[in-house]
């Protein structure tokens, strides 16, 4: 049976912003991304074709065409799994303590202009890191594009760390995109 789930949980409530221009390095590339941002103050929509929940397991497990909004925020994913914590805590009345949040099966996050994808993701709630990590995970907005294969994003700082595949961190970069002092 297929049921379109709404749940009302913290999420990723997370602005990608640009990471300013910088060379890239041979491994990996560290910049500030100061529009991420957690926010707790706006509602947050999740849809998806199918959610189950494991009480034993503390868990909820969106899947089918999951979207979740909050604000600017969209994200989208194949599946979308919640873990959450402590007795007597349940995701169905919207106050479950999440402890970790997992997306798979490809990845897209946008606010505004600003766009990422990979294969999969996850936030950690407690420690308020956003990691996404795949062949090729891409950040871009408009014309500047960054390439890597992990993306980990410090949430309390906007610290950002790009790292490759191996090889080479890949930026490209529009001039016209500077903005006139």
């Amino acid at each position: 049976m297929i049921r379109k789930g709404r749940l009302s949980v913290m999420l990723i409530a997370a602005g990608l912003a640009l990471l300013p221009p910088a060379i890239a390095r041979s491994q990996n590339t560290t910049s500030n991304m100061d529009g991420l941002k957690l926010s707790n103050d706006q509602p947050i929509q999740i849809e998806s074709d199918e959610l189950q929940f494991r009480e034993q397991e503390k868990s909820a497990i969106f899947s089918g065409n999951v979207k979740v909004v909050q604000g600017t925020t969209m994200l989208r994913s194949g599946r979308m799994v919640v873990h959450y914590r402590g007795e007597g805590t349940a995701v169905t009345s919207g106050n479950a303590d999440i402890e970790k949040i997992d997306v798979s099966d490809t990845v897209f996050l946008s606010s505004g202009t600003q766009q990422a994808t990979a294969e999969k993701g996850f936030f950690n709630l407690d420690t308020e890191i956003f990691v996404l990590e795949g062949d090729r995970v891409v950040l871009s907005e408009g014309q500047n594009v960054f390439v890597g294969c992990k993306l980990t994003v410090q949430m309390r700082s906007g610290e950002a760390r790009l790292e490759s595949c191996g090889g080479r961190v890949q930026i490209q970069l529009d001039p016209k995109s500077r903005q006139n002092n």
